[in-house]
């Protein structure tokens, strides 16, 4: 996996990854769009309705811009593929018309408005969705030059993936050739990195890119500083770790880069929303279940010996050890008796036991197990925060115990990895 990263992490590089360009162009082609509009709907003749539908206009490219920006489409590392970008102004599209709608809907809109923001809205689909790919074509062509001069340092084949991965990105460079780790001729290299110097003087370089690995023994502080006093731009291209079936990405905290690999989502929007969902979820399903639980807690209590509701500790996410609660279907004996039942086990593993004709499970319990009324105390679990309404079964801590590495792939942690910036 790769990982490109500015060295100077401060607050002047707030928009050093978008697309100005992009965004400027889409404001020009919606502005030929609402002209060409009102010469179609207004006929050329003067209007107030065209102050109004302009005022609406501006909402419109607001939310339309605001939400491109929110789905990475402004940002030049985003993968240029035609149906992502396509996903990208769609949803676009649709959120700013929606926006228009509810005003014209609940405002004082006049039909010329309706109407003209009908045309426009087709116009300028149309119109954005044809020059953005336009754009990416002519940019591909004429990048050459204007981008910064750049150099790779490193070998060719480390760049190969590097090289594939930004030919599908925006990111400008006008490329140069590569320089090695240690002086050796070849005719597809500038030349040794010990000679940087030299090297950026003779070829005009505006940046170079230095491809770090396990392997590599560049002293990467001190061609930094020389790039630094030159006035060329340094960037570390990270190929230390790699991510699997995970995902990665980059923040800062102060000074210092922070790569976060993980393998569950870090929105926090996301948690929040799942959050609720598992809420209201809990409390409907407690609610509309509870004629249910009540004749079934009586049930238990007049057939069998014990207590209503069976807690267990199980093992949810990251190890953490919590009560999981089901009406109790079994005999109070049942825990001790499973060891000189594990003979009859069904499963391949002895991770799991499971049995067709269980003799610990009581005649109520057969029944709410079959129908699964017995995992319905487990939306208290829910409201709690123990589980959630969707997830994987919550294993025992004997089980947990017997698990191989492997098995904590469901529940494992995020690393976060610190980089000191030397």
């Amino acid at each position: 996996m790769i990982f490109m990263w500015v060295i100077d992490m401060n607050k002047s590089n707030v928009g050093a990854s978008t697309n100005f360009i992009q965004i400027i162009l889409d404001i020009i082609i919606s502005a030929m769009a609402f002209v060409i509009v009102c010469f179609r709907v207004y006929e050329k003749s003067y209007s107030e309705e065209i102050v109004k539908c302009f005022g609406m206009y501006i909402v419109f490219i607001v939310v339309y811009i605001l939400t491109n920006k929110d789905s990475r489409l402004y940002n030049i590392t985003t993968f240029f593929y035609m149906d992502r970008i396509f996903k990208y102004i769609t949803k676009g599209f649709i959120s700013a018309s929606l926006v228009i709608v509810a005003l014209l809907f609940f405002g004082s809109g006049s039909t010329f408005n309706k109407v003209f923001f009908s045309t426009f809205i087709i116009i300028a689909y149309a119109m954005l969705l044809i020059g953005t790919f336009i754009f990416r074509y002519i940019y591909k062509l004429k990048i050459d030059k204007y981008a910064p001069r750049t150099a790779f340092v490193g070998e060719i084949n480390e760049f190969e993936k590097f090289n594939y991965f930004m030919k599908k990105t925006n990111i400008g460079i006008h490329f140069v050739g590569y320089i090695r780790a240690e002086h050796k001729p070849n005719k597809n290299y500038l030349g040794g990195l010990s000679n940087l110097e030299e090297i950026i003087k003779e070829y005009r370089l505006d940046q170079v890119y230095i491809m770090q690995s396990k392997k590599s023994k560049i002293d990467m502080q001190r061609y930094i500083d020389l790039c630094m006093e030159m006035g060329v731009t340094a960037r570390i291209v990270m190929d230390y770790y790699k991510e699997g079936v995970g995902k990665s990405y980059m923040s800062s905290v102060g000074t210092y880069p922070v790569v976060t690999f993980h393998t569950v989502s870090l929105n926090n929007t996301e948690q929040v929303i799942k959050r609720i969902i598992d809420i209201v979820g809990a409390i409907v399903g407690i609610v509309v279940s509870s004629p249910i639980m009540l004749i079934t807690a009586i049930a238990i209590k007049l057939t069998s010996k014990g207590p209503i509701i069976f807690k267990q500790k199980r093992v949810g996410m990251n190890g953490r050890v919590f009560c999981m609660y089901k009406f109790r279907s079994m005999y109070i004996d049942a825990e001790e008796r499973k060891a000189e039942l594990m003979k009859d086990n069904e499963m391949s593993s002895d991770l799991v036991f499971k049995m067709k004709d269980d003799p610990r499970i009581t005649k109520v319990g057969k029944i709410i197990r079959k129908m699964s009324i017995d995992e319905l105390p487990q939306f208290f679990n829910v409201l709690i925060g123990h589980m959630s309404l969707v997830g994987t079964r919550p294993p025992t801590e004997e089980e947990v115990s017997k698990y191989s590495r492997n098995h904590f792939s469901i529940s494992i942690s995020s690393i976060y990895i610190i980089i000191s910036t030397i």
